[in-house]
């Protein structure tokens, strides 16, 4: 009888201490709501996590001492800090966080980062998997060449020469769907593409003329750019975009609420002025306006 009242009183304990850890769980799932989840959350919580890119001189770039300068940083930050004010919420801390081309959806869709500015071009594929605010500007594909390079002057010059770019960026590929005999060569980083053109391992460097520019002004003398073009038009339109959760439709709207803010009080152009020699070859988009994912 002692043992089997001992039992009882064993099995009484477990079922306690069982409800007692459903119910912790349960109040710490429970915790800050809605208040935790999006970009709008982060935002409000005090503490964001921005993706961009590390090593794009002009655009997004850590430098020596750790800070990040560029015009996708400046990009984001106003953003970041007018959705806070706009909100009445304090401006938040914001944890910069390095993303490749290849891994952004995936950085994303994994919650890895709140938002992604990172020369991001919209395109439908890429909207599939997450959800853009703006685009914030528009610039157009085009070539880096050494300096002393007076071959290559456009598309039909890249005829069985060795292209440029990284992997998982669309610029390249382009190139060779229109030019099958264009040798594709790819690699992880822009800063890698810069030193196989600097050491004559490439002919040519292409992607976004805000990025070839930016590299050009950071080795003055070595570089030019030279446009794309086709029939006498750009070769792409390139809207640069910022990216969050897919459907996460409240963040995407306050995105681009705060790009047409940037806009209207001039801050666009003072980031161009500041990081992109005034902005050769950029120009202002229409936030909220993704209607040519359609064409």
């Amino acid at each position: 009888m002692k043992r089997f009242n001992r039992t009882l009183a064993i099995l009484a304990s477990i079922g306690i201490a069982s409800t007692g850890l459903v119910a912790c769980g349960g109040d710490s799932g429970g915790s800050g709501g809605e208040a935790g989840s999006g970009l709008l959350g982060a935002i409000e919580s005090g503490n964001v996590t921005v993706g961009t890119k590390f090593d794009q001189p002009g655009l997004g770039l850590r430098e020596p001492d750790g800070s990040m300068t560029g015009f996708d940083v400046d990009v984001a930050t106003y953003v970041v800090n007018s959705i806070a004010t706009e909100n009445g919420w304090t401006e938040p801390e914001i944890t910069w966080r390095e993303t490749p081309s290849a891994q952004r959806e995936t950085m994303i869709q994994n919650g890895e980062v709140d938002m992604i500015a990172a020369t991001y071009t919209i395109n439908a594929s890429r909207a599939e998997s997450v959800s853009f605010g703006g685009p914030y500007t528009l610039t157009h594909q085009a070539l880096l060449v050494n300096s002393d390079n007076s071959e290559i002057d456009g598309l039909e010059a890249l005829d069985g020469k060795i292209l440029c770019s990284v992997t998982g960026s669309t610029p390249a590929q382009k190139v060779k769907e229109e030019l099958p005999s264009v040798q594709l060569q790819e690699y992880d980083t822009y800063s890698s593409c810069v030193e196989a053109l600097r050491q004559g391992n490439v002919d040519a460097m292409t992607t976004d003329a805000t990025i070839l520019g930016g590299y050009a002004s950071q080795s003055p003398g070595d570089f030019k750019v030279v446009e794309l073009l086709r029939d006498g038009e750009q070769f792409t339109d390139e809207p640069y975009g910022i990216g969050v959760t897919k459907d996460d439709q409240a963040s995407v709207d306050a995105i681009n609420t705060a790009l047409q803010a940037m806009y209207d009080d001039g801050t666009f152009q003072t980031f161009l002025d500041e990081n992109l020699a005034g902005g050769e070859g950029v120009e202002e988009a229409t936030p909220g306006d993704l209607s040519f994912l359609d064409q």
